[in-house]
């Protein structure tokens, strides 16, 4: 099997755990574009609460993220899926019961609880080969994007069909799904990745949070995804005022998403010589796009809501596409893992301070209220990307050194850093593993190989 290709069993694990992942993120996407309108129905609602029980599975995620991952490593990838799945189910059977808002909040929060994520990704670089795992987190990555989309057509329409109380039981159901695939599907493999490209290392995170760079792109998908919380606050009431009935809001999404992938992948193909000016053109964008919020000032229009949505997504599509390669590029060499659950972490609370907050803007200070509290998000985000390096055209290698004597790795370690194109060489006892970043453009393979070659020989 060439080594520029998945294998049978990597095209097997990537399907299956996309799925798995993508599963359960539609079921805590599917009632973003439906909670506003049909909230009302319950006896203790407020603008507020709705905001909450929007958000409150951030919380619980952001809270999870990184034990979750860890644990993992102790108990086994599969143990931790499982558990986190039937929470999961658990949290959605609770809202399903829910006769209050409260109730519907609690279950959220339960959802949230089961955090899998980093438990998910460190199966997929257990099982596939170094050269491959790029692409089969690349299929995962596209399986997410995929569910949000499918949630926000999907949302209205089962919403419409069998209630807010029946999208929980259908999220249920998606869950005993997610665990059937991961059981049957999902091939069996030992624990060999490299697992600070997979996993968060708690002896790393202290440095990590002192990363200015790291802590630019946390701030962004903190309020990216704040943003996007605060918008489906309002957003399906303001449809809904426009004219359109809740069952149709799905068309109107749509052609929204549809139309922002097309307009999103040119920007990032052109964005890799133009990162930051591209990046502040999005923010900015997305800045101009919470202007709709004031549309009940003026009253909502159908067309504005339409193009305000379809910019909205096209920025954001960009910069959630964006934001975790630039993390690779900026991430100091084998601390993948670990960037990327305080990254996992900011971003889901975000979800949570973007639902919770504004609802409580919502009620108090209405949408002219909400669409301030989203710019001056936004504003923060820009200021801080202001002084953001253009990262250079990096990528990560691992250098496995089991078959080298532990007493000539050093003098490996030396070599490496000195060959052309390595910028930085770190080495991780524990998994008997070198982690290098390097300059795609100069890096001298054969050189690197022929280093590990004769260190093997005279081993």
């Amino acid at each position: 099997m060439s080594q520029q290709t998945l294998n049978h069993t990597e095209k097997r694990a990537a399907l299956a755990l996309a799925s798995v992942f993508g599963i359960r993120m539609l079921g805590l996407f599917l009632i973003m574009p439906v909670l506003a309108i049909y909230a009302r129905e319950y006896p203790d609602y407020s603008a507020a609460l709705m905001g909450f029980t929007l958000g409150a599975y951030g919380l619980t995620q952001a809270l999870l993220q990184i034990p979750m991952g860890m644990l993992s490593d102790r108990i086994g990838r599969r143990p931790v899926i499982v558990l986190g799945l039937l929470v999961f189910i658990m949290g959605s059977v609770v809202a399903a019961m829910a006769d209050t808002l409260v109730g519907i909040a609690i279950g959220r929060a339960i959802q949230g609880l089961g955090a899998v994520a980093a438990a998910i990704l460190a199966l997929a670089a257990d099982i596939s080969r170094d050269q491959q795992r790029t692409k089969v987190m690349a299929v995962i990555g596209m399986c997410i994007g995929l569910a949000f989309a499918t949630a926000m057509v999907a949302g209205p329409l089962l919403g419409g069909a069998l209630g807010l109380s029946g999208l929980f039981w259908f999220t249920a159901g998606t869950g005993v799904m997610g665990i059937v695939i991961l059981l049957l599907s999902v091939p069996k493999a030992q624990t060999q990745s490299a697992r600070r490209d997979a996993l968060p290392v708690a002896s790393e995170l202290k440095s990590l949070l002192k990363h200015t760079q790291l802590w630019q792109l946390n701030i962004g998908v903190f309020v990216l995804h704040a943003v996007l919380t605060a918008w489906f606050i309002t957003l399906p009431t303001q449809l809904e005022s426009a004219g359109f009935a809740t069952s149709t809001h799905a068309w109107f999404y749509l052609p929204a998403i549809v139309l922002s992938i097309a307009v999103m992948v040119p920007m990032i193909i052109r964005s890799s010589r133009t990162d930051n000016q591209v990046f502040w053109f999005r923010i900015a964008l997305i800045m101009l796009c919470s202007g709709v919020f004031i549309g009940d000032v003026f009253g909502p229009s159908g067309l504005s809501l339409a193009v305000a949505l379809l910019i909205f997504f096209a920025g954001f599509n960009y910069l959630e596409a964006s934001l975790p390669s630039l993390l690779t590029r900026v991430a100091p060499a084998g601390s993948k893992g670990s960037a990327s659950g305080i990254y996992a972490t900011c971003q889901f609370l975000g979800a949570f301070v973007g639902g919770s907050v504004g609802g409580w803007v919502l009620q108090y200070y209405q949408s002219l209220g909400l669409g301030i509290f989203s710019l001056a998000l936004l504003g923060l985000w820009l200021f801080s990307t202001l002084w953001m390096a253009n990262p250079r055209p990096v990528t990560n290698v691992t250098i496995n050194l089991q078959a080298v004597n532990g007493s000539q790795r050093n003098g490996l370690n030396q070599a490496l850093a000195e060959v052309t194109g390595v910028e930085e060489v770190r080495y991780a006892p524990d998994d008997e593993i070198s982690y290098l970043k390097v300059d795609k453009k100069q890096y001298d393979e054969k050189t690197v190989q022929g280093l590990l070659q004769q260190y093997q020989t005279t081993n």
